[in-house]
């Protein structure tokens, strides 16, 4: 990885630059595949949320079935994340494709009891894992290093974008048809993108010789851990984001009727802070203000203690989503200290880590609420998210300086 990255921001207008970026044929198909991913995931969670919070009525478990598959990202981390960077990522690519379309259908077998839907998250989230790794891994191929934040950010803001749209649409969806049916065209959006994947990726020659599995797997990861930097990176990659998202799991005990809602308005501030900080931003500022992002991220979401108004509810969740592109700085400087070859392996660890974080928060959220009112519940989970933000400052700081000393080498 070349020491400059954090001074190689481009300077073209956003239609220009992101129009360059998806001249490039394998990463307007990993762009796709990655926006209708997220199109499927969205609408399938919030089916299958809403299914279970009608069957149960539980806090815990509704929050578990929309973020459950999370849960089972940090075994695909610990086990077999190595494939990402092995010699045929586009066979890896479409094989994993292939397994998701066919939990996703199942998921829209009629009667299917809860314990085997929650199973298929569990598995889902094993692949699903390895997915991202292979697809992170080629996206720092595929592209220019002066570009790689252009690239998240773009990937980032349509993935919120099709979150907007599945939210509201699962919303409306459900009032027309039943859950089975939803899960059917979700079915359809993993299909699609199984088909772009299939028809724009080529395999990248450039790639570890060593076989991937277990070994691999666990010699890297031992190596990543063992960086101060990149555990302080990590850290503050994982835990605040999944805390607040386990926020957002409450939005369906919350406010039943408005979850939708929030939940929507939670993805337009989400694009909206991965447009500005990711496009607009040089990559100075992008450190600069990434601990006020993080902050950002969390504080509003204080005012669910005088349980809002619905509208100012959506606006204080609109902002605080925004700080969710605290993740692009974090990632800059991760990317900046890891060894080319396995930075499939250490974006696949990273992504899994959030991910799995999103589960915990939704399911430490969830059992609080089972004993707190949901609104006291998002009060405690943000507050809680702001000391673990305030307290891994100064760790996040060292690691810069470990980047910088790195770059002057």
């Amino acid at each position: 990885m070349p020491s400059d990255t954090s001074t190689s921001t481009p300077t073209t207008s956003p239609t220009t630059g992101y129009r360059a970026l998806l001249r490039n044929r394998e990463f307007a198909g990993l762009y796709a595949s990655v926006t209708l991913t997220a199109a499927a995931s969205t609408v399938s969670g919030f089916a299958l949320g809403t299914l279970v919070n009608h069957q149960t009525g539980s806090p815990f478990l509704t929050a578990v079935s929309m973020y459950g598959a999370t849960f089972a990202t940090v075994l695909g981390a610990l086990t077999l994340m190595s494939v990402a960077d092995g010699s045929r990522p586009r066979r890896t690519l479409v094989t994993l494709q292939c397994v998701s379309l066919v939990g996703v259908a199942a998921q829209a077998i009629p009667g299917l009891p809860l314990a085997a839907r929650f199973g298929l998250l569990l598995v889902l989230g094993f692949f699903q894992s390895l997915g991202t790794g292979t697809r992170m891994g080629l996206l720092a191929e595929v592209v220019p290093t002066s570009t790689y934040a252009l690239a998240r950010s773009l990937m980032n803001i349509t993935s919120g974008g099709m979150a907007i749209l599945g939210f509201a649409g699962g919303a409306v969806l459900l009032r027309y048809v039943n859950p089975q049916q939803v899960f059917l065209m979700a079915a359809g959006l993993t299909a699609l993108g199984l088909g772009v994947v299939a028809a724009t990726v080529r395999e990248q020659s450039i790639r570890l010789t060593r076989r991937p599995g277990l070994r691999q797997t666990w010699t890297t990861n031992v190596a990543l851990f063992s960086h101060s930097g990149q555990r302080a990176l990590l850290l503050n990659l994982w835990v605040p984001n999944g805390l607040i998202v386990g926020c957002e799991a409450l939005f369906l005990s919350y406010a039943p009727q408005d979850a939708g809602t929030l939940l929507a308005a939670g993805s337009a501030g989400m694009l909206l802070g991965d447009l500005t900080v990711g496009r607009l931003f040089t990559a100075g500022q992008r450190r600069r203000y990434a601990f006020a992002l993080r902050l950002l991220l969390a504080v509003p979401y204080l005012l669910f203690a005088i349980d809002p108004p619905t509208l100012v509810a959506a606006g204080a969740v609109f902002v605080a989503s925004a700080g969710f592109a605290a993740t692009l700085p974090l990632q800059e400087q991760l990317l900046a200290l890891t060894p080319d070859p396995v930075r499939g392996q250490v974006q696949g660890v990273e992504s899994a880590g959030r991910m799995t974080w999103q589960g915990i928060g939704a399911a430490l959220a969830g059992g609080l609420a089972q004993y707190l009112d949901p609104g006291a519940t998002i009060t405690v989970v943000a507050a809680v998210s702001v000391a673990v933000t305030v307290v891994s400052r100064p760790f996040v700081v060292r690691a810069r300086m470990v980047r910088v000393e790195k770059a002057a080498a």
